[in-house]
């Protein structure tokens, strides 16, 4: 495929995500914003820096890949722009202006629903001096390291995911019971453990924390011991790129390939504010 002129590509780390230069996204044209979505498409992650994104630019960029989703948490969304999500510890009159520490633990977002969104993309608006790193690890490069026969043990093998159990054990961010309403708007699913891209085949493991209260096809102690040992295994520094924020960058990921976790940040010292933007995805296979 043949890119715009203007666009440099790098690797984020060998084999893995995209670094994207030369193009400023405000101004940039169609045609130049679907070599963006392809070179995503391709390498599980991208990041684009010195960005100067207003609410409509994000969502003009954000809809060249698909159709924007809704989040499940609906309290610190954008006046105005209910697909864009705050993350934040700042308070404003008294009240906080987005969720705080939202987003830390291995996980892929919406796992918990029937269609997982397709890609996260955070926007930074302000980011502390150090810390609030956030980390990728790539499934495929884990896939393929684990030897055959781990492969084929592995195949066969769902995961039992639960909206409700995240809300009422998460370790970060405020425990919820779930009302009856969103709790009948989240019902469990199940999904593969080992997921193929629709874009080219590729397959990837497809683990999470979080979300998942069993094994399908291991049930017991025994499946949630195996499904840490991988999540362990595909988070070793040689699968994992870690971005260190600068304002103006903005980060896309892929949530069919890979893991990712936030970290934490001096949060009595710094500020820090994020838009989120999801996009919709299809069902895993």
């Amino acid at each position: 495929m043949t890119l715009a002129a203007e666009l440099s590509i790098t690797d984020l780390k060998p084999g893995f995500g995209a670094r994207i230069q030369g193009i400023d996204l405000p101004t940039a044209s169609d045609a130049a914003i679907d070599d963006v979505v392809a070179t995503f498409h391709r390498h599980g992650a991208i990041v684009l820096r010195d960005q100067k994104m207003t609410p409509d630019d994000l969502m003009r960029f954000i809809g060249r890949f698909g159709d924007p989703e809704d989040h499940t948490q609906t309290r610190f969304t954008l006046p105005g722009y209910p697909k864009i999500f705050i993350l934040s510890n700042r308070i404003v009159e008294g009240q906080p202006i987005g969720a705080h520490n939202d987003g830390v633990g291995w996980h892929t977002d919406y796992s918990y629903k029937p269609e997982p969104v397709m890609l996260t993309m955070l926007y930074a608006v302000e980011v502390p001096e150090e810390g609030s790193d956030t980390l990728l690890a790539d499934g495929c490069a884990a896939w393929n390291a684990l030897p055959a026969d781990k492969q084929a043990m592995l195949e066969g093998l769902s995961l039992h995911h639960s909206y409700k159990h995240f809300m009422a054990t998460r370790a970060f961010g405020d425990k919820q019971t779930l009302s009856p309403e969103m709790e009948a708007a989240n019902p469990d699913v199940e999904h593969p453990l080992i997921r193929t891209h629709p874009a080219d085949g590729r397959k990837a493991l497809w683990p999470s924390t979080g979300t998942v209260t069993e094994v399908i096809g291991m049930p017991g102690p025994a499946g949630l011991a195996l499904l840490d040992e991988l999540v362990e295994f595909m988070t070793q520094e040689q699968f994992v790129y870690r971005h260190k924020w600068k304002a103006g960058d903005l980060l896309m990921w892929d949530n069919r390939c890979t893991l990712h976790t936030g970290t934490l940040y001096d949060d009595t010292k710094y500020f820090r504010t994020m838009h989120r933007l999801w996009v919709k995805g299809d069902k895993p296979y």
